[in-house]
């Protein structure tokens, strides 16, 4: 079951500009800032109230998100939402219907486990599933 949600990720282009805007618009720094050679990017985490902002930007032309951004420009790439035990949230899902992006979760960004949900199965929103890692 879904228990919040975990962030919004925001493709940029340059995540040192993009930092920039993001500070002076939340009033706060990034809280980590780390990369994720698997996915090709670096990201920034913001975080206010218990909302987060994590921004990405690619390190790789092949990511997805570079992709992301050739195709369709900067902005919100997808939202996460937290889940307690991923792999019965993956199950769960798949059994609805969703088309699953992976087949076990892999070690994401801010000590999380994450999966992502097809976007042809919600309405064009990429979804990511995170479960932190204890």
């Amino acid at each position: 079951m879904v228990e919040k949600i975990e962030h919004i990720g925001i493709a940029v282009k340059n995540i040192e500009e993009a930092n920039k805007v993001y500070e002076k618009l939340l009033g706060v720094s990034p809280y980590k800032m780390e990369s994720v050679e698997s996915e090709g990017v670096n990201t920034s985490f913001f975080q206010t109230g218990e909302s987060k902002v994590e921004l990405l930007e690619s390190i790789k032309p092949e990511s997805a998100i570079a992709k992301f951004i050739e195709k369709k420009g900067e902005g919100v790439h997808h939202i996460a939402f937290a889940v307690k035990d991923i792999k019965a949230e993956m199950s769960r899902l798949a059994e609805e219907g969703f088309t699953i992006l992976n087949e076990e979760p892999k070690k994401g960004a801010d000590n999380k486990m994450v999966c992502f949900i097809h976007p042809k199965n919600t309405k064009g929103v990429l979804i990511e599933l995170c479960q932190e890692i204890i």
